[in-house]
């Protein structure tokens, strides 16, 4: 049978079954490797109180949400972007963003 990834599109190696996890666009049920996982730092207060009270040195705290996506969600929403045939094997490293 062709392979078309060297890891059938998952990260688990050799562990066997992996939870599942439930999409947040659609609600299908992934296994947890093979999911597209986001995550964002959300503020609980308004935007305008925000930048008022951190001007004034006080702390804010932040909660981190984290979304998992099924792989035709995360291509629709553009969490994952399509790559061209010759570029699907190569494995690519996302940019992370500093503040």
């Amino acid at each position: 049978m062709p392979v078309k990834r060297k890891s059938r599109g998952r990260s688990k190696g050799s562990k066997g079954r992996g939870s599942l996890v439930q999409c947040s666009g659609c609600g299908q049920l992934v296994p947890r490797d093979k999911a597209k996982k986001t995550s964002r730092r959300v503020s609980l207060v308004d935007s305008r109180l925000y930048k008022e009270l951190r001007q004034q040195g006080a702390y804010m705290p932040t909660h981190v949400a984290t979304r998992y996506y099924c792989v035709s969600c995360a291509v629709h929403r553009g969490v994952v972007k399509v790559r061209a045939r010759v570029e699907r094997k190569t494995r690519t490293r996302r940019k992370q963003f500093r503040r």
